[in-house]
């Protein structure tokens, strides 16, 4: 095992935004036990004293996917526990107090997209692809995939990428609702920085309940969803920040939204 905790994943304060690095590029940032207690760690930090983050990987490739070499010495239920590990931690991304934005280059594979699925916005280079070769593995994803990935892209295509090796471009991935931004090679980590710093932005409650109410009311019913809603956006406009930032908006202290194509 190359690495420690502490080198495994770099991390840095950029105003508002942390920005954390899968680093360990010569293994093609391949996701060991280290490596997931080492982006515990990050999140942690991320957590306490940033208002949104990045991940991104180093070197080629944002991240190939699970360690294999490790991997296949686990007793089994070492690999059932180390799987729910996983789940621990990519949850701690997905419903956490502050938005993650994922940086994405080269190999978006296996347990590298499981990853990338458990942020919040995915930004992907003209570099980027995406597989899941756990079938050609003999195994099945353990990172949250079958929950995250199918409901990004939909089971049918997840199940093909699944049975068949297929990898996918970006621009594809795009269209099926698994990337969020395409953009030139060498651009994303610094459009996924600006994206963040835009969230950072926001009121930190409003961001707290975009990432965690709006997930949890797709999975209600209309009537149970319609019901949260209204006792978020209550919540939300009650704090000061919300009565402050409405009372620029009404008095014209505050930038008002463009349409896409206006300068």
């Amino acid at each position: 095992m190359d690495g420690s905790v502490e080198t495994l994943v770099s991390y840095r304060l950029q105003g508002e935004v942390a920005v954390i690095g899968l680093n360990r590029p010569s293994k093609r940032n391949a996701i060991s036990d280290l490596v997931v207690d080492a982006l515990r760690a990050a999140a942690e930090r991320a957590q306490s004293e940033a208002r949104a983050a990045v991940i991104y990987g180093e070197g080629d490739h944002f991240c190939a996917g699970l360690d294999l070499a490790e991997h296949k010495e686990k007793p089994l239920f070492d690999a059932i526990q180390g799987s729910r590990r996983w789940h621990e931690i990519f949850t701690a991304f997905a419903r956490g107090p502050i938005p993650f934005i994922s940086a994405l280059h080269g190999a978006v594979v296996g347990g590298g997209f499981e990853l990338a699925a458990a942020t919040h916005l995915r930004v992907a280079d003209e570099t980027a692809f995406f597989g899941l070769p756990e079938g050609q593995r003999g195994i099945f994803v353990g990172g949250g995939g079958s929950v995250r990935i199918a409901r990004l892209i939909g089971a049918a295509r997840m199940g093909d990428m699944m049975l068949t090796g297929r990898t996918v471009s970006p621009a594809q991935m795009e269209i099926w609702g698994g990337v969020s931004y395409v953009v030139p090679r060498g651009q994303a980590l610094a459009r996924a920085i600006e994206l963040a710093e835009a969230a950072a932005s926001n009121a930190p409650l409003s961001n707290y309940a975009i990432l965690n109410a709006l997930p949890r009311i797709a999975e209600m019913s209309v009537e149970d969803g319609l019901f949260t809603e209204s006792i978020m956006s209550a919540l939300t406009s009650e704090t000061p920040e919300a009565k402050q930032r409405l009372r620029d908006f009404l008095e014209k202290r505050a930038a008002r939204l463009k349409a896409p194509d206006e300068s």
